[in-house]
């Protein structure tokens, strides 16, 4: 095995996975800042690189309506979206989740509209967390091209489909250096794909989508969440035979530093790879801080950071999101209040707001969000905002 070193952005780590998995249907329809991963795909398609059915679609929703068409016949099939274009086919999102169809679906998150705004929030994914599709964050272009790949494995076997979730231009678009698997090794892991019943098949016929009263809708839904129960234990397993070809671990969650840590500050995304390096800068000044990376968003292992968390001896924890719930808490925040109430001991938590629209989260930021949990200031159940003019 071996590997090639290139310097790519998010987007194109994600093309260069795509081009590995070479689906048999590929669905495109354009939008900021998930753009990118669409143009470098096509170009490989113009290029002879791979021989993908590749369609134009005149819509988000017409690109979720065609790939999940092709996967349901049997083939492999993906899109990329964004922002409005996921709100555009969140009709036919739900739907692919509802037939447990197993398409991947890379995500560049961007801020939903109005006012309009092209740049990073998790808005529009996290408008979309319930509706049975599993959500994998990525830190940096390498997990973003590493994630895509594993989550073909993990979408085909647990027939759901995955959203690969990376912060539009902070990560799409920044180069950074991105490890690339032989194409021999890549294609090996990825494996053929064998359809489960596809709705081509003469020797058993099928109908996909029929309508559902009182007499089975409930068990169907039923069959969803026991599916996606399943995820943790497959993620895992995959991630561990992806690991010997890319020495990464995949977790469901990072601990950075949280062994002896006093506070700590739990995020998702890129914002994580900052707080990495304040973490660094104030355990040299001997300041007793760490952080706790979410990787695998949804279905969320709340009994695992449970664990985890009952492990340390943590007495303040700050949790930032980058999405609102307009009317309740922030949705990360939620879910972490919920993993820890069985703990015997309960640290405090505080919630964070933070880069809505894409606005900066800079080092000082976090160092602030440190310090005041250090001094103690915690308000439970009340949301501060961090850059925001009042």
């Amino acid at each position: 095995m071996s590997k090639i070193t290139l310097a790519l952005t998010g987007a194109h780590a994600v093309a260069e996975a795509m081009r590995q998995i070479n689906p048999g249907v590929v669905a495109l329809f354009p939008i900021t800042p998930q753009t990118p991963i669409v143009e470098k795909y096509s170009e490989y398609y113009a290029n002879g690189v791979v021989d993908t059915e590749l369609v134009r679609s005149e819509s988000e929703h017409s690109a979720m309506s065609i790939v999940m068409g092709a996967q349901a016949a049997g083939v492999r099939a993906m899109t990329a979206t964004s922002s409005q274009g996921l709100a555009y086919m969140w009709e036919v999102v739900g739907a692919t989740a509802g037939l447990r169809l197993p398409i991947v679906m890379p995500v560049t998150n961007r801020a939903l509209g109005a006012p309009i705004n092209i740049h990073c929030d998790h808005a529009d994914s996290m408008y979309c967390r319930d509706l049975g599709w599993i959500h994998l964050f990525c830190e940096t272009a390498q997990e973003a091209y590493e994630n895509t790949l594993l989550a073909i494995r993990l979408a085909e076997k647990v027939s759901l489909p995955v959203m690969v979730l990376q912060d539009g231009f902070i990560t799409s678009h920044s180069v950074e250096r991105v490890d690339i698997l032989d194409d021999v090794s890549a294609k090996k892991f990825i494996g053929e794909y064998k359809p489960n019943n596809p709705l081509i098949n003469t020797d058993y016929p099928k109908t996909v989508g029929p309508i559902q009263l009182q007499d089975y809708y409930f068990e169907t839904q039923y069959q969803g969440t026991i599916a996606i129960e399943s995820v943790f234990e497959e993620y895992l397993k995959i991630g561990k035979e992806l690991e010997k070809l890319t020495g990464t671990k995949y977790e469901l969650f990072e601990e950075y530093k949280l062994e002896d840590a006093e506070v700590a500050i739990i995020v998702s995304s890129s914002t994580s790879g900052t707080t990495k390096e304040v973490i660094d800068r104030m355990r040299n000044e001997g300041k007793k801080v760490g952080l706790l990376n979410i990787k695998l968003y949804r279905p969320f292992p709340y009994e695992a950071i449970a664990k985890a968390l009952n492990h340390f001896n943590l007495n303040n924890i700050a949790v930032l999101d980058r999405a609102l719930s307009r009317g309740a808490m922030p949705p990360l925040y939620t879910d972490i209040k919920l993993s820890v109430s069985s703990l015997n001991k309960i640290p405090k938590i505080q919630s964070y707001v933070f880069g809505l629209g894409g606005r900066d989260i800079i080092q000082k930021d976090i160092e602030e969000v440190f310090e005041s949990l250090l001094k103690g200031k915690v308000k439970e159940n009340k949301t501060e905002y961090i850059g925001l003019r009042k």
